[in-house]
């Protein structure tokens, strides 16, 4: 006779999964932006955007093989809202970038998941962890300096970002309950047909450069078809407002993943704002009930 707590584990394992894709996620989306940096002086933000958009595109189709999947007419139209989405999404924040810090840029884009984690809230404890999520990145915003020094375009770019990740949030979950490989790959194919034009007017011929390509491949693995794969996973499974919440690990991620991969050091404030947005995260997940756990209704689709 099979022990009770052994039969319980394969479920809470199951349980586990998604949190586990969503962490994963993460952690390559923060390695990979940091990494991206690298190619901005040989073909600018854009280029970077529609190599990084591009490329995962072509893996995820080689991969996953959208064809084999009977998608419907719906089907399609709702992947084609969440990929141009996606692509917006990726492109508005490499152009962030391009004149404002990571973590500044991190920290206005993450305004978008917020809006979503506290349009879901239910529970008087969930506003206590968004206060926290909002306490630790108004820590890593540069309040001291001149913040009057920042470029408006970048700023303004940052924003349009946070918009779009809000409708990546909201978008994907309408699609969530697709097959999630060929969900990604139709999904990123419809981000690369928005985004390489832009990529193409901005860096021409120099995204074919065989060098180049080597370097698009990296980042479009580790930042895009990785990823986004996960995330589809973990939007599947996940409520809105757990997701939005716990995606606030992201500044955190992205600040560590440049201390090691761009060598940019950290003040005690900053460690600081990372404890902070981590707990937030922590408690999001630890505090959801039982009987919360199921996806929530997109407030935007219809009963």
């Amino acid at each position: 006779m099979s022990s009770p707590v052994l039969a319980l584990r394969p479920s809470r394992l199951a349980a586990l999964a998604p949190y586990l894709a969503l962490i994963g996620g993460m952690v390559s989306l923060s390695a990979g932006t940091s990494f991206a940096k690298t190619l901005y002086p040989m073909v600018g933000p854009a280029g970077t955007a529609a190599l990084r958009v591009g490329l995962s595109a072509l893996m995820l189709l080689a991969v996953f093989r959208p064809w084999r999947t009977a998608f419907t007419a719906t089907d399609l139209r709702a992947l084609a809202v969440y990929g141009a989405v996606m692509g917006l999404m990726n492109l508005s924040f490499y152009m962030a970038l391009n004149t404002i810090p990571l973590g500044v840029a991190l920290a206005i884009e993450f305004m978008g998941p917020l809006s979503v984690a506290l349009f879901n809230s239910r529970r008087l404890l969930h506003f206590v962890w968004v206060g926290l999520a909002v306490l630790g990145l108004g820590l890593l915003l540069p309040l001291q300096g001149k913040v009057s020094a920042l470029d408006p375009v970048g700023c303004a770019y940052a924003a349009a970002a946070a918009v779009f990740w809000a409708g990546y949030i909201v978008f994907g979950k309408r699609v969530s309950h697709l097959p999630s490989g060929a969900t990604v790959a139709v999904g990123m194919t419809a981000a690369a047909v928005t985004v390489v034009p832009f990529g193409v007017a901005g860096a021409g011929l120099a995204l074919i450069d065989p060098n180049i390509l080597a370097l698009g491949l990296i980042v479009a693995l580790v930042s895009s078809a990785l990823p986004y794969t996960l995330d589809m996973i973990a939007l599947r499974h996940i409520p809105k407002r757990t997701f939005g919440v716990a995606v606030s690990g992201d500044p955190a991620l992205g600040a560590l993943a440049g201390l090691f991969v761009l060598g940019e050091h950290l003040s005690a404030q900053q460690w600081l704002a990372i404890a902070a947005v981590i707990a937030a995260s922590v408690g999001a997940v630890l505090t959801s009930p039982t009987d919360e756990d199921q996806p929530l209704q997109d407030p935007a689709a219809p009963a």
